[in-house]
């Protein structure tokens, strides 16, 4: 059942519409996705911790929600806007509503809105703080405000939120055959800093069992793991504070053990290279975006989801940019020149999205077999 909402930007743009899922007030910083498909995986993705997100495609909602499209076991966006919201999905793998699943992880999303209109608004001005909210429960001048009190990503270390407390191991390929792993020599040590569920499967189908640890899990205790490569996954929040995954990423390097880091883990594997990080005007978000490999001049369609950027001037000699966006020449591709290591900005999981990048997993598995041969 659907009931009168407002979503109001920091600027003071205020939207009146329909809300549905969870009736209640939330803010958050407001970011657009320009995908036209994967509602279910972008919505369950934790990198949009903290987020609400506004889906450019007219229409969601329309194949429902199912078991096994999850990138991760909840909602971590702060809220959904949409123009227009489809209550009726059909589709033969559709289990509940989109509005029945919001409900059941305490989310709210408003529809009715000219989301056009906020694209324009934040690809002028930026990504913003803004409040989404029942007008049953907060007044429109009181969402005014609240829209204002957010403090925005930078400086938050989100990673700690979204990342498993306990570890565990992961041997399923990628759907819908879902192989099981081969047994290698060591397994993949996947650092969590807010996983999803498809680079797991990818990592399994490429280089066999993955023992999934706490971003926060010390060095001395992923070594005695034995593992044949380090992953850095994806994950919200500001790259900068998350100064223990830095430290430890620092005596991986030191070691030559294989790395591959994606979206937060490649800003992490930078900085402990000596690089920095800046926040982007408004990110990168969405299903469409080219990037260029800088050797082969092969142009890619990717899927990207990040607001912080590495800073392609602060690289240092020992590491060679390796793909540019082809939409704001902002990095996207690293690889270390003196260590098995290299890192991309957006998900070659996809998950949605185009596959095109995933190749990167073979590379991956290529320093993994030349790292087990020393």
């Amino acid at each position: 059942m659907s009931f009168d909402s407002i979503l109001v930007l920091e600027d003071g743009s205020i939207f009146h519409g329909k809300g549905f899922g969870e009736e209640k007030v939330d803010i958050g910083e407001i970011v657009f996705n320009t995908s036209m498909t994967g509602y279910q995986e972008i919505i369950t993705d934790p990198s949009y911790k903290k987020q609400i997100i506004t889906f450019t495609h007219p229409h969601i909602g329309n194949t429902g929600i199912n078991e096994e499209d999850h990138e991760s076991n909840a909602i971590h966006a702060s809220g959904l806007v949409v123009k227009e919201f489809c209550t009726k999905p059909s589709n033969w793998r559709s289990q509940k509503t989109l509005e029945d699943f919001l409900k059941e992880q305490g989310v709210m999303a408003i529809s009715g809105i000219n989301t056009r209109q906020i694209t324009s608004i934040i690809r002028e001005k930026g990504s913003m703080s803004c409040c989404i909210a029942s007008l049953g429960l907060i007044s429109e001048s009181e969402a005014i405000k609240n829209a204002k009190t957010f403090s925005g990503l930078e400086g938050l270390d989100l990673a700690q939120e979204v990342s498993s407390i306990d570890g565990y191991r992961w041997n399923k390929g990628v759907w819908p055959e879902y192989t099981e792993a081969q047994k290698i020599k060591g397994p993949v040590v996947a650092y969590d800093f807010g996983i999803k569920t498809n680079i797991l499967r990818l990592l399994s189908d490429y280089v066999g069992e993955v023992h999934v640890v706490n971003a926060q899990t010390p060095f001395e205790d992923v070594m005695k793991l034995s593992p044949s490569g380090i992953f850095l996954s994806n994950g919200p929040g500001d790259p900068e504070p998350c100064r223990y995954a830095i430290e430890n990423i620092k005596k991986f390097l030191e070691i030559k053990i294989p790395i591959f880091g994606i979206c937060l883990g490649h800003q992490l594997l930078a900085i402990a290279g000596g690089a920095k990080t800046h926040k982007m005007k408004f990110g990168h978000h969405g299903a469409n975006h080219p990037v260029q490999n800088t050797e082969t001049k092969e142009v890619m369609i990717t899927s990207q989801n990040h607001g912080f950027a590495v800073d392609v001037n602060s690289l240092p000699s020992n590491i060679k940019v390796s793909y540019i966006s082809l939409f704001d020449q902002s990095l996207q591709g690293i690889e270390f020149q003196d260590a098995p290591a290299f890192s991309f900005q957006g998900h070659p999981e996809a998950s949605p999205g185009p596959q095109e990048i995933q190749i990167l997993f073979n590379q991956f598995k290529s320093l993994i077999e030349r790292y087990a041969k020393t």
